[in-house]
């Protein structure tokens, strides 16, 4: 069966049109929903959400707009930035520990284990200051916004976004050396 009597029969809600659809989408759609997520049970939720999100809108798909993929995966792209954003998430994220990027930040030279990453990182980041290590702990590895880590930090946000600018500055520089 052609894909465009298989999406008008989705649009018309036969469901085995549905089975039909997931089974050819659902993989590519919750692998890319886990890029941006990074979360596999998340992403297999969030992509059953998704799917039931384009059941519930068929009618707003229009082929002359795009390919039927295409309009699913906006559709995930969208769900998945959304769960990034939210509150919940970011509340996940800053529970995280980032101990293994302070164990190898706080550790001298002789004492890490010298494996291509953490040596690598460890060149990169040993000659910032700690003011730098802390924001760039907080904006990477925890996941705080500017606003956030601003607020925690009790520094104007400009401040943090100058500081940002600057410490990614003395990564590449670092990077550069290398």
């Amino acid at each position: 069966m052609q894909l465009e009597q298989l999406v008008e029969r989705f649009r018309e809600k036969d469901v085995s049109a549905f089975e039909t659809l997931y089974g050819m989408y659902s993989e590519n759609i919750c692998g890319v929903i886990n890029t941006i997520v990074k979360n596999e049970v998340r992403s297999q939720e969030i992509c059953q959400d998704v799917f039931v999100k384009i059941w519930d809108n068929a009618d707003s798909y229009n082929a002359s707009k795009g390919r039927f993929f295409t309009w699913i995966l906006n559709i995930a792209r969208n769900a998945a930035i959304d769960e990034i954003r939210s509150k919940s998430y970011k509340n996940e994220k800053k529970n995280l520990s980032a101990d293994y990027f302070v164990r190898i930040l706080e550790s001298k030279e002789e004492e890490v284990v010298a494996t291509v990453e953490t040596e690598g990182l460890f060149k990169l980041v040993r000659s910032l200051k700690k003011k730098c290590i802390q924001l760039i702990e907080m904006l990477y590895f925890r996941g705080y916004t500017q606003k956030e880590a601003a607020e925690e930090l009790a520094i104007p946000v400009g401040t943090v976004k100058t500081r940002n600018r600057s410490c990614i500055s003395k990564l590449r520089e670092n990077m550069e050396i290398k």
